[in-house]
């Protein structure tokens, strides 16, 4: 069996190819914001032992804080996801 497809159908269309310096600058970027995420569980999680509940004037900033970091790991995520080798050509 082959990989080519049916005569009748035209190759699949390649996608735009992404640079490495892209891919780095994605991905260095997604570490700078892990870093309010980081900080969001160390304040609420300090909230709660102290207190033994969320605080409320805290609690909108650790909530911003976490939907930053889950936005740096879905940066990650798509920087190495993203990218693919290109697809290897066959000589016949």
């Amino acid at each position: 069996m082959s990989d080519t497809p049916p005569p009748g159908l035209p190759p699949p269309a390649p996608g735009p190819a992404r640079s490495g310096c892209l891919t780095a600058l994605m991905v260095i970027a997604g570490i700078i914001l892990l870093l309010p995420g980081v900080c969001a569980l160390l304040f609420g999680g300090a909230s709660v032992i102290d207190e033994g509940k969320l605080d409320s004037d805290i609690a909108p900033l650790v909530f911003l804080g976490l939907v930053v970091g889950i936005g740096g790991v879905v940066l990650i995520w798509a920087a190495i996801k993203g990218r693919k080798a290109p697809p290897a050509r066959n000589g016949s």
